[in-house]
């Protein structure tokens, strides 16, 4: 049974990792969820080794960086060892990154982080389980929490959620 790792953050400002499992219950998957939760981003990629060391096919990391240019920074090194750690393990790591900043209010914030997580979520499931539908959506300007850019040279469209509830945009 391949299992799908899950870390998240005491920083972030939403429960990412509960998205996260709740979405993947929702696939109705033969697999199993671990979670682990870290204080902050920068502590995601050792969290993620020991998820790979335990038997995870796949990990999904969530962070909610803040406003200031420290945390950018601190975001940046975090992806840094986030790819470092998905190189070194020879599988993949997602990484659900929400930068405070891409928001105008909580209300905002909280409906980017969901959609944001629950598209991760179906990425993460389809990465391990049905590879092909990633393949037919390549070049289509998906995007995971926004409005879909659209292929280039065509007008750009909105793809909605599978449940219907339009996309944020």
């Amino acid at each position: 049974m391949k299992t799908i790792g899950i870390v998240d953050t005491t920083f972030a400002r939403v429960a990412m990792g509960s998205i996260a499992q709740s979405t993947l219950r929702s696939t109705g998957g033969n697999f199993r969820t671990v979670r682990r939760t870290v204080p902050g981003i920068k502590d995601l990629p050792a969290a993620v080794v020991q998820l790979f060391r335990q038997g995870a096919d796949l990990v999904m990391a969530l962070g909610m960086p803040g406003k200031a240019d420290y945390d950018r920074t601190c975001a940046h090194e975090a992806s840094q060892g986030l790819i470092s750690a998905a190189v070194q393990e020879g599988r993949p790591v997602i990484e659900v990154f929400v930068f405070e900043g891409e928001a105008r209010s909580d209300k905002e914030l909280k409906l980017l982080v969901r959609h944001r997580t629950e598209e991760h979520a179906w990425n993460a499931y389809r990465i391990l389980f049905h590879p092909a539908d990633l393949t037919r959506s390549a070049g289509t300007g998906a995007r995971q929490g926004f409005a879909d850019a659209g292929p280039a040279g065509s007008p750009s469209r909105k793809r909605g959620f599978r449940n219907g509830i339009a996309k944020y945009a």
